[in-house]
């Protein structure tokens, strides 16, 4: 059944677009210093461990990409230079080798800027929070063909 047959008494209108949809999301709680800020004290996480934290959660990220990779017989394969080709070319190649059916095509890994945050502690107020900062981190991209909605890609960053 079609995505659209199973939601028409809720679609109200078409939207025409070229090639895709693009969902965007976030952890609302850590997506700006406050909400960090707020998630670290209520852990009773200091502020100027966040680095040790983040790089914990990184590692996760790291390991959990690693071994979905393995689960499917696949390499990460790692761009040094981001604008050397395009992602999505290379995916058609590799969709013309392997075949159209559902499952996990390949992955993507690239180093890119991020947003990230710095413990600060200001000493006129005598407050120790995280300010916003960026640098750059590794970012995973997960291509692959879902049933319903064919090829989909999913950025992940460390």
């Amino acid at each position: 059944m079609l995505i659209t047959e199973r939601y028409k008494d809720q679609i109200h209108g078409v939207l025409s677009c070229y090639d895709r949809v693009v969902l965007r999301g976030t952890l609302p709680g850590w997506n700006y210093a406050q909400g960090m800020t707020s998630f670290l004290y209520a852990n009773q996480i200091r502020i100027f461990d966040y680095p040790s934290f983040a790089q914990l959660l990184r590692g996760e990220i790291r390991d959990n990409a690693e071994q979905i990779a393995a689960e499917n017989g696949l390499e990460i394969e790692y761009i040094r230079k981001i604008k050397a080709f395009r992602k999505e070319d290379r995916i058609q190649d590799i969709v013309k080798e392997r075949g159209t059916h559902p499952g996990l095509v390949h992955i993507f890994s690239a180093m890119e800027t991020c947003t990230s945050y710095k413990p600060w502690h200001d000493k006129k107020t005598g407050k120790t929070f995280l300010k916003p900062d960026s640098g750059k981190c590794l970012h995973y991209y997960f291509y692959f063909i879902d049933p319903e909605l064919g090829l989909c890609f999913l950025r992940v960053p460390t």
